[in-house]
C-alpha cells in the first residue's frame, strides 16, 4: 500500500510516499481502507517532532479519517468488515489502509459521504467539548472565535451558533472574513497588521468591546495564541472563559492579573485527553453533533481537496497559513 511515511522527524518536504506492506490488525484492531484523510495543525507539527505526542517510527500522519473495514481482530465487538467509519487516531491516515483499535472509531452517519465524515472528528469534537464541558456556553452569550478563517475556526463557528451564541470571528484577511460571513458568524474582525506594538493591542480590544456594547466577549476560542492572546483577555466580560485551544502562533505569556481584575477563567482545552478519560461524555458529545448534521444545523465543507501524492503540499498549506477552511486528501472515490 501507499502511505505518506515519518521515518525520523524533519521537515514536511523531507517525508515520502512510500510502498509499504497492508498492517495485519491485532486483537482488539480493525483494518480500514481509508477514502479520505483530514489535514489538520498536529500534522503539521508531528512530523517535524513538535507535538506533544510523538508516535513510534515509521508513522504516517492522518488523525482522523473515514473508510470502510476490510478485517477485524479476533476480539472486535460490535464491528463487521464492509462497516462504514470514522476513524480518530493520533496517526496513520495518510495511507491507504489504517489500523484503528475498535474503540477509535464511530460509525459514519448515512447523511455523511467520505470526504465530510475525514474532516469531522477533529474539529467538531474539540469545538463541542471546548464550548459544552468547558465554557458551559449559555445561548446568546458572546463568543470570539481567533484564527476563524481555518478548519477549526470554522467549525467553532458552526458549533457554537448551533448552540444559540452570538459569534464574533476575527482573521488576518478580508477573504478569510467572507468565509467566516458564509459560515454563520455574526460579525468579523480584521486583525491589525502589528499586533506586536501596544497600539495595535488596545485597538484591537477596543474593537471586541465595541462589537459587545463594551461589555466583552463571554467566551474566546483561541487556536492562535501568540500577541492576539492578551489584548483578547483584556477584552473579556465579567466571569467570561478564555479557552485555550492551541497555539498556530506561539504559546504567549499571560498577566494574570487580567484574570483576577475581570473575575474570567482561563480555560485549557485537550481533545485527544478528553477522549480517552471521558469517553462516554465525548461519545454524548458526537451524537449531538450527528443530530446537529442530520438538522442541517452544522454543514461541514472541504474547501480544498488533494490527492495522497499531493501530501506534502496539503500539510503545508496549513504551515504556511494558506489554507482557507477545510484541507482533506482523498484517497479513494467512493
Amino acid at each position: 500500500m501507499k502511505a505518506y511515511l515519518c521515518r525520523e522527524f524533519g521537515p514536511i518536504s523531507s517525508h515520502k510516499i512510500e510502498d509499504i506492506d497492508i498492517p495485519e490488525p491485532q486483537d482488539n484492531d480493525v483494518l480500514i481502507e481509508v477514502y479520505a484523510a483530514g489535514v489538520a495543525f498536529p500534522d503539521v507539527l508531528v512530523v517535524q517532532g513538535l507535538y506533544q505526542i510523538k508516535p513510534d517510527f515509521p508513522f504516517s500522519p492522518g488523525g482522523e479519517f473515514a473508510g470502510v473495514i476490510k478485517s477485524i481482530g479476533s476480539k472486535v465487538k460490535g464491528w463487521k468488515e464492509g462497516d462504514r467509519v470514522i476513524g480518530f487516531k493520533g496517526s496513520g491516515g495518510f495511507s491507504e489502509y489504517a489500523l484503528c483499535n475498535q474503540f477509535n472509531i464511530m460509525p459514519l452517519p448515512d447523511s455523511m459521504d467520505y470526504l465530510t465524515g475525514s474532516i469531522f472528528p477533529l474539529n467538531y469534537g474539540t469545538s463541542i467539548h471546548a464550548f459544552k464541558q468547558r465554557a458551559e456556553l449559555n445561548e446568546d452569550d458572546n463568543v470570539l472565535i481567533m484564527g476563524a478563517a481555518g478548519g477549526l475556526g470554522i467549525s467553532a463557528i458552526h458549533v457554537a451558533k448551533a448552540m444559540g451564541a452570538r459569534v464574533i470571528a476575527a482573521a488576518s484577511e478580508d477573504e478569510k472574513l467572507e468565509l467566516c460571513k458564509e459560515a454563520g458568524a455574526d460579525e468579523t474582525i480584521l486583525y491589525p497588521k502589528d499586533l506586536s506594538s501596544n497600539e495595535d493591542q488596545r485597538k484591537f480590544s477596543s474593537q471586541i468591546k465595541e462589537m459587545t456594547k463594551g461589555n466583552g466577549v463571554d467566551v474566546t476560542f483561541d487556536p492562535v495564541g501568540g500577541y492576539y492572546a492578551e489584548p483578547a483577555l483584556r477584552a473579556m466580560a465579567w466571569k467570561g472563559r478564555y479557552l485555550v485551544i492551541g497555539f498556530t502562533s506561539s504559546i504567549p505569556k499571560i498577566p494574570l492579573n487580567l484574570a483576577l481584575l475581570k473575575g474570567c477563567q482561563i480555560v485549557g482545552v485537550f481533545w485527544g485527553s478528553f477522549c480517552i478519560r471521558e469517553a462516554m461524555l465525548n461519545a454524548q458529545n458526537f451524537n449531538d453533533l450527528f443530530e446537529m448534521h442530520a438538522k442541517k444545523l452544522i454543514q461541514p465543507k472541504v474547501e480544498k481537496v488533494y490527492s495522497l501524492d499531493e501530501t506534502i503540499a496539503a500539510i503545508e498549506s496549513l504551515a504556511n497559513r494558506e489554507a482557507k477552511g477545510k484541507v482533506a486528501i482523498q484517497i479513494r472515490n467512493g
